[in-house]
């Protein structure tokens, strides 16, 4: 879990991520500044590349906040609802807004991932079972009817083929032109970094953080809205990336503790670690044809996910 081990497997996955696909990459030809390979590179190489590394660190990070704010270490954009509310929210400004560009489908997705989210908290607040296990599958419940009505929505108005592009991340598609709106995400990190003594004294309780001089209202509301922004920006430029918010921060805790500032680079580097393996093992394990960064994230963070539930029983017995 040491930063510098990980900086260099990121680079070294880096470098192999370029120069895999279907279009041969050779570094021979780019040292021979051939035109072709440096425009294969520009336009489609290293825009999957950036949209890989933001995206799982931007989404591991936000995680990371959301159960320090909730105190539940199986709390995430995925079992809260957030990542399905945002979907939902794409789909009614396909509806609502037809010719609308990036920005206001951008816009109209925070809105509903916001309220999705806050919804959960309002549950989260009147459930008196506040078992570890129990919230997080109430958010999943809560998620699933979200996701439900967004696939009654999108079957009724003939919309199921434009929306599977964000119900299911996926990379392939990523093009210069197509994923500049991720780049959204990096002042909300810097936020994040900025905002995370008072993120770990509001996961204390409000009674704590309010004795302390904290304005713990605003303080969670700052963490919600980058937690909705950001899920909405990622749901919109690479679709659903299920479990990524919830198993990264879980994986560097059970090392590193649960300082949050302390923890903030190890979960990025982690994060965008494991979205860059899991996009790699999918483009070679039936290469040439590819398999979606959410089916590959979901299959192993499912896995994970199970690991964690079961281990925290084990620890319970």
């Amino acid at each position: 879990m040491k930063k510098t081990y990980m900086a260099v497997l990121l680079v070294a996955l880096s470098l192999v991520s370029l120069f895999i696909g279907v279009g041969e990459l050779s570094l021979v030809a780019l040292l021979r500044f051939d035109p072709e390979q440096w425009e294969l590179l520009r336009i489609s190489r290293i825009p999957r590349l950036i949209s890989i590394l933001i995206a799982g660190v931007s989404m591991s990070i936000v995680g990371l906040i959301m159960q320090q704010l909730t105190r539940n270490k199986f709390v995430s954009p995925t079992t809260a609802g957030t990542m399905d509310s945002a979907s939902f929210g794409i789909m009614v400004s396909l509806l609502v807004f037809t010719t609308a560009g990036p920005l206001v489908k951008m816009s109209v997705a925070f809105g509903f991932a916001l309220l999705g989210t806050y919804l959960f908290m309002a549950i989260l607040n009147r459930v008196k079972y506040k078992d570890a296990i129990f919230i997080p599958l109430v958010g999943l419940m809560f998620g699933g009817i979200v996701a439900s009505a967004t696939t009654f929505f999108a079957y009724k108005y003939n919309l199921i083929q434009s929306m599977s592009a964000w119900l299911y991340g996926d990379f392939s598609m990523i093009m210069q032109g197509r994923y500049e709106l991720l780049y959204i995400s990096v002042p909300l990190v810097v936020l994040s970094y900025l905002y995370a003594n008072k993120f770990t004294v509001a996961g204390m309780g409000e009674e704590f953080s309010v004795n302390l001089g904290l304005n713990y209202k605003q303080v969670v509301n700052i963490g919600l809205g980058l937690v909705a922004l950001v899920t909405a920006v990622v749901v919109l430029t690479v679709g659903s990336i299920p479990f990524l918010g919830l198993i990264i921060p879980n994986l560097v805790t059970m090392f590193r503790g649960d300082n949050l500032k302390d923890n903030l680079t190890h979960t990025a580097l982690l994060g965008a670690v494991f979205v860059l393996a899991c996009d790699i093992l999918g483009r070679v394990i039936i290469y040439p044809y590819e398999i979606s960064i959410g089916l590959t994230v979901g299959v192993i963070g499912s896995g994970i996910f199970l690991y964690l539930l079961m281990r925290r029983k084990t620890y319970e017995s």
